[in-house]
């Protein structure tokens, strides 16, 4: 089984009642199950997404809004998500969110980012650009450009429809 990016889009009173329910449960179970419509997974992509930003030159506004798309913000206490035997994450670091305002924030940056033409200029030798952006880069098949555009254009849309319901995005790696 790999371990990949998982996101999830909630309401902060569904958060707050997972705390609860960890507090109140014998065994911390925070009953954590969101809707599988509002979850991404986001597979091994953000690394490979962040590479070709960082060869694309993109600049640190913008590459700091990736960041917090794939890696999240430890300001939220999310502990209780990460208590055994009910870890959301246990392959990986603890899971991380974004408030709302953070999201609408990352959201609004990501559109702004042009992959498109990021993936283009890179990808006009798919063997190349695969060695250049590495992270397992050189294992996908037809080159990467597919790949993480699609993967790109999943992130922005979650985030959008994140934003549009006012909604936060907790992070983790399963």
């Amino acid at each position: 089984m790999a371990v990949t990016q998982q996101l999830a889009r909630v309401p902060a009173e569904y958060l707050a009642a997972c705390r609860q329910s960890a507090n109140e449960s014998p065994d911390g179970d925070p009953r954590w199950d969101p809707p599988p419509a509002d979850c991404l997974d986001l597979d091994w992509a953000p690394a490979m997404l962040e590479r070709a930003c960082k060869l694309a030159r993109l600049d640190g506004v913008h590459l700091d809004a990736l960041r917090h798309a794939t890696e999240g913000d430890t300001a939220i206490d999310l502990g209780f998500l990460n208590t055994h035997p009910h870890a959301i994450g246990p392959f990986g670091p603890v899971p991380t969110a974004l408030s709302a305002v953070q999201v609408a924030r990352v959201s609004a940056l990501l559109g702004e980012i042009g992959m498109q033409a990021i993936l283009t200029d890179l990808s006009n030798d798919h063997s190349n650009a695969a060695s250049l952006i590495g992270h397992g880069a050189e294992g996908i098949i037809g080159g990467p450009t597919e790949y993480l555009l699609g993967h790109f254009r999943a992130l922005h849309e979650f985030y959008e429809e994140a934003s549009r319901r006012n909604l936060l995005v907790v992070l983790w790696w399963d």
